[in-house]
């Protein structure tokens, strides 16, 4: 049996994902049991999930201000004044 409607899940304490169109699975009882999301959504969410990951791995990395990122760009000649 399928049950439908959109769900926000917490991705974490801070960040929220809307999702539209789900269809719930649910048992003979009524739980659900399982979700079926749209497969675009499903890509959205991994690559969330990915930059989400690459932000945790780099969280202890030193930062980098603007302005210095605009002098390397600068001196790489992918930028100019």
């Amino acid at each position: 049996m399928f049950l439908s409607g959109c769900g926000v899940f917490a991705v974490s304490s801070r960040v929220r994902v809307r999702v539209s169109d789900l269809k719930y699975i649910v048992d003979s009882s009524g739980n659900k049991v399982a979700v079926v999301v749209p497969i675009d959504e499903y890509n959205e969410l991994l690559e969330d999930l990915h930059d989400l990951a690459v932000v945790a791995e780099r969280r202890d990395e030193p930062t980098v201000s603007f302005e210095e990122v605009k002098k390397r760009l600068r001196e790489r000649g992918i930028i100019q004044d």
